[in-house]
């Protein structure tokens, strides 16, 4: 894992035009949406009935998966067991329009397609019908089905493993994968039971919070202690999942990514009302294994991953995110802003319940000790704010030289990080000002100090504020950045330094 590498739009069209190759094997199935008024109750029971104006459908589960993989840029390879019956045929025709190769995709007459209907009325969903083949598959097609994913990996950069307990992906299947000699360079499972698959020695596992749990297996704490919970209980989970890195999804609260030999990683899912919205976890694991099967790293596969679930969340029904959509979503990055809007802002912030959260420095060379930071300065509250140091400030604090990058681009590229909500720059020696005007629930300060030896704390305690001293990390200073910099004998002052 490289650090890092800003999300944008031009990430998002890379992964298009580099259009890796990537293996779906799981669970597909038709997800059904019907919509109507519902202005009455029957006479024989008391429910509401639904004069019904419309039908959709759309691939659900692995289906969706794929979908959204090929909407991205990525050349799909469908694999699984659906029936030879009208959704089959249907699921069959919506992923083929998309361009997906279903050579691997089977059929089968002794089973059915799993439909899950969604019947609405006034635009609240009222329930929930599914038709679910819940037999054994016959051996024989467990059999093609086994020999088809082998085949389906073959050449491919990623394969992702969609496995939701409809009893196709048998043991006989988990140990063909797991004894083949060659496989894709990335392996992603996205499992109701990661530990299944554990045999394959996979890249990746995503459980959510719940099947994380299982795996533990201990009691899963409320709130916002999730994510910090799971990071102490990682190793059980690497265990658990044969895996060498597992991100967990946190639904509204975003994800936490757990590797061995990295902090633990946030990713913040954008609030949003509810809306009637399914397979935003698909359309996670689907960026995810993109922008990873390109090569990118991980913590920045995590933020696109991140971004692309915060698209489709906020649509109607079983939706994909495109690399234009992807785009445009990412074009969007957190707010520049002067004091006074940055004032009327956390008003809106606060009267919605937020806590508000500062860090302040120059970010002048932006490193992974400044990321790592930051994640840990958002998990304090609910909208992180930053600011940074103007120029005249920065060269009176780290003298002449510096700063290395302008203010105006140092504040650009922090508002690229998905933990940062808002940006500012102010010019004074400290941000005393800047506390005392939008008065911050929790001020975050990086580095070897202690709260005593800040100007700032007393003026946050005085309106009744939380001082927090966020993890120094000394070798990655902007410093000691900068001396390597100097040091390897490039003299002239670049016009744009970032460390990756």
């Amino acid at each position: 894992m490289s650090g890092p590498e800003h999300v944008s739009p031009d990430l998002a069209r890379a992964i298009r035009h580099q259009a890796p190759v990537v293996t779906v094997l799981g669970d597909y199935l038709l997800d059904g949406w019907w919509r109507g008024e519902s202005e009455r109750i029957a006479r024989e029971a008391p429910a509401p009935i639904v004069d019904i104006e419309s039908r959709s459908y759309a691939p659900g589960g692995a289906a969706n998966t794929a979908m959204n993989l090929a909407a991205l840029g990525a050349r799909v390879r469908a694999v699984g067991v659906i029936g030879d019956d009208e959704a089959g045929r249907l699921l069959r025709d919506l992923l083929g329009a998309a361009g997906i190769d279903l050579t691997g995709l089977l059929g089968c007459d002794a089973i059915t397609t799993t439909t899950k209907t969604r019947i609405l009325g006034g635009g609240q969903v009222l329930v929930r019908v599914d038709d679910t083949f819940a037999g054994d598959y016959p051996a024989d097609v467990v059999d093609r089905l086994a020999d088809a994913a082998v085949s389906a990996s073959l050449g491919a950069d990623a394969e992702v493993i969609c496995d939701y307990g409809s009893r196709a992906l048998t043991a006989t299947v988990v140990g063909a994968l797991a004894a083949r000699s060659v496989k894709p360079a990335l392996t992603v499972i996205d499992a109701h039971d990661p530990s299944r698959w554990a045999a394959l020695r996979p890249d990746l596992a995503t459980p959510n919070a719940h099947e994380a749990a299982r795996l533990i297996p201990a009691d899963l704490p409320a709130g916002t202690h999730r994510a910090a919970w799971f990071a102490e209980h990682a190793d059980d989970l690497f265990r658990a999942t044969g895996s060498e890195a597992v991100i967990v999804t946190l639904d509204r609260d975003g994800t936490v990514l757990l590797t061995p030999d990295r902090p633990a990683y946030r990713t913040w899912a954008v609030p949003v009302s509810e809306k009637q919205a399914s397979g935003a976890g698909d359309t996670f694991v689907a960026a995810l294994t993109a922008a990873r099967g390109t090569g990118l790293p991980l913590t920045t596969s995590a933020d696109l991953a991140q971004a692309a679930a915060d698209v489709v969340v906020r649509r109607f029904g079983t939706s994909v995110c495109s690399t234009d959509d992807l785009a445009r979503h990412l074009g969007h990055s957190a707010a520049v802003l002067g004091a006074d809007e940055l004032a009327d802002r956390l008003d809106a912030e606060r009267a919605a319940g937020r806590r508000i959260v500062l860090t302040n420095g120059c970010f002048d060379v932006l490193h992974p000790g400044h990321t790592a930071s930051l994640n840990q300065a958002r998990a304090l509250g609910d909208v992180l704010v930053v600011a940074v140091n103007g120029d005249a400030s920065t060269r009176r604090l780290k003298g002449e030289g510096r700063p290395v990058n302008r203010a105006e681009d140092r504040a650009g590229l922090l508002s690229a990080l998905a933990s940062v909500d808002y940006v500012t720059i102010f010019d004074t020696d400290t941000p005393i000002p800047l506390i005392e005007r939008i008065r911050p629930d929790i001020y975050a300060k990086g580095g070897d100090y202690t709260p005593e030896m800040l100007e700032e704390s007393e003026v946050v305690a005085a309106y009744g504020g939380e001082v927090r001293i966020l993890d120094y990390v000394p070798a990655q200073s902007t410093t000691a950045v900068v001396e390597r910099i100097l040091g390897s004998g490039h003299g002239n002052r670049p016009e744009a330094v970032v460390d990756v």
